[in-house]
């Protein structure tokens, strides 16, 4: 188990090489593991839904909009677990659909479980230009393509998670491929889909009968682009309300605060529904432009909660 553990983290390091940041980001990572890890399929005693909605950079025409769900069940004493990821995110003129299934093997690792994950996947690109507006007539600049263009790629990636009682950590590339995303008939390549390497984990710390301290981070690489994290530190209080803040890299190196502070809010509403609501308040030189960003999840968990947990929902490990 060890070498194939070993050989893995080879691969996955040697193919990434890539040129700029092109997945979505979304505050709630931790919400929305089965989306960066495929080896999080499996991982929670229950087979749980989610859904996600965020509405980036308020205010701002063409500025990025996703709409999620996500289904993640497990198998066989969770020795195997199985997923689904479907989303629609658009930015400007262009929209994409995807769809993801995952599947992870699960063995035990000491005091916890670790999952080897593969994830294949389907997306839909569409350009639509006849929401572009021009300085001369379209019809005279035939740079312009008239009406849309779309184009179908499929990808596959893999990962690495592992999880106990008390923390997570995860490794992994969603996609491996670097397909072509041009538009032209030609030969020559223009732009491409690039990898991205993630690195998420998290603990939860007890500060007393109360009150939970749970600390997470997501880390964000690709080859020629800044390293980016999200840092996060939620309060669980009395196992049924959240009270969160993100810190998030990035913005412009002119004003060096970094991308955002996002404050999160959420509340276990019955024993397997919860219910997150956060919002963005942008640091970056956009913040003259935009009111923030605001994104919303609600989770649902089939089953029975155990002897060991009052609720069945995914904000545990």
């Amino acid at each position: 188990m060890k070498k194939i553990i070993i050989n893995f983290l080879f691969v996955l390091f040697a193919v990434a090489t890539a040129f700029a940041q092109q997945q979505p980001q979304n505050t709630q990572f931790f919400y929305y593991k089965l989306g960066y890890n495929p080896a999080y399929a499996g991982s929670q005693e229950n087979t749980c839904i989610s859904c996600i909605y965020r509405n980036q950079w308020l205010g701002l025409d063409g500025a990025p909009k996703t709409m999620a769900i996500t289904f993640n069940m497990p198998l066989f004493n969770q020795r195997v677990g199985i997923g689904a990821n479907l989303y629609r995110h658009t930015i400007g003129i262009t929209s994409i659909h995807n769809l993801d299934l995952a599947y992870a093997y699960r063995t035990r690792l000491g005091n916890g479980m670790l999952g080897i994950g593969v994830m294949g996947s389907v997306r839909s690109w569409e350009n639509d230009f006849q929401l572009t507006s021009a300085t001369q007539p379209k019809a005279e600049d035939p740079s312009i393509p008239d009406g849309t263009q779309d184009k179908f790629l499929f990808n596959f990636g893999t990962g690495l998670y592992f999880n106990s009682e008390k923390f997570y950590i995860g490794l992994s590339v969603p996609r491996l491929l670097k397909n072509n995303i041009d538009y032209a008939d030609n030969d020559v390549q223009i732009s491409r889909e690039i990898q991205h390497i993630y690195l998420m984990g998290g603990l939860e710390i007890p500060l007393n009968n109360q009150v939970k301290l749970q600390p997470q981070v997501l880390m964000k690489y690709v080859t020629g682009a800044p390293v980016d994290f999200d840092a996060n530190a939620n309060l669980i209080l009395q196992d049924r309300y959240i009270v969160g803040l993100t810190y998030r890299l990035g913005g412009n190196k002119k004003s060096g605060l970094g991308e955002s502070i996002d404050i999160l809010l959420a509340a276990q509403l019955t024993n397997n529904i919860l219910f997150s609501l956060s919002y963005d308040f942008t640091l970056s030189d956009l913040r003259d432009y935009t009111t923030g960003s605001i994104e919303a999840s609600l989770h649902y968990c089939i089953g029975k909660a155990n002897k060991r947990k009052d609720f069945v929902n995914p904000r545990f490990f």
